[in-house]
């Protein structure tokens, strides 16, 4: 039996997160400039996004790019985005015959216009299909994003659009950036790295946590497939007790 055929379909994530860590390193390991890490880097992302399409995971979302990565270098960040324009172009094919539906969050009005553009035309172009919805997280940071809450609630109070009673985590879930998003079941880290360096704060509350030593151009389906198949053979207890759950 192989590795894929073990999979249970019918405990398959709902949403599935994945932190894309280690391209720098991939590219030092082999001698190669940062630039080259993230070009492999997107070879992982196709096969990553049709393995999930293939499954059966409905949600797919993936850290691309921080609020804090526009703190690298100018070249990189430059060089970052251009590969976001190219791979756009390049994979619209694969979203439509898949049935993939583009999303993105974060803040999408930081991109450099030409790339802002793309994403809004390839999301446009995608939004009929429904066997999956991929999520790009985009000049994105968690707590900025709650903040962001924060303050639109606050308006809405001050307005009395709604009272500060009625602010509950269902209220708050539809004014964040995933609202047309399940909470995360399943969070992937590669790189060897242990952290959620700002990514999905709230959405994670009950998320089985997965870390790998992989570099992220390194990562294959198999990867993932020994991902899922790790989370479905944990418990997820969500508070409760192991009897409460028999």
């Amino acid at each position: 039996m192989s590795i894929k055929e073990q999979i249970n379909k019918d405990k398959l994530p709902h949403h599935l997160a994945i932190i894309m860590d280690g391209n720098g390193r991939w590219a030092k390991q082999q001698g190669l400039i940062r630039a080259i890490g993230h070009e492999n880097g997107t070879k992982a992302v196709r096969q990553t996004v049709e393995a999930s399409a293939e499954l059966g995971i409905k949600n797919l979302t993936l850290y691309a790019f921080s609020t804090e990565n526009w703190n690298r270098p100018k070249l990189e960040v430059q060089t970052l985005m251009k590969l976001l324009v190219k791979s756009l172009k390049k994979e619209i094919k694969t979203l439509q015959d898949n049935g993939i539906k583009l999303n993105a969050i974060g803040c999408l009005h930081d991109l450099p216009k030409k790339a802002h553009t793309e994403l809004l035309d390839v999301i446009d172009k995608t939004k009929n299909n429904n066997n999956m919805t991929l999520t790009l997280a985009l000049s994105y940071g968690s707590r900025e994003e709650i903040v962001n809450v924060i303050k639109e609630l606050s308006v809405k109070v001050k307005n009395n659009i709604i009272s500060s009673e009625s602010i509950d985590e269902s209220i708050i879930n539809k004014h964040l950036y995933t609202q047309n998003l399940p909470d995360v079941d399943l969070l992937i880290r590669t790189s060897g790295e242990q952290r959620i360096s700002n990514f999905l704060l709230w959405q994670i509350a009950y998320a089985e946590l997965y870390f790998t030593d992989i570099l992220w151009p390194d990562f294959k389906k198999e990867n993932l497939y020994e991902a899922i198949i790790n989370y479905q053979n944990r418990e997820r207890r969500f508070g409760k007790t192991s009897e409460q759950l028999t």
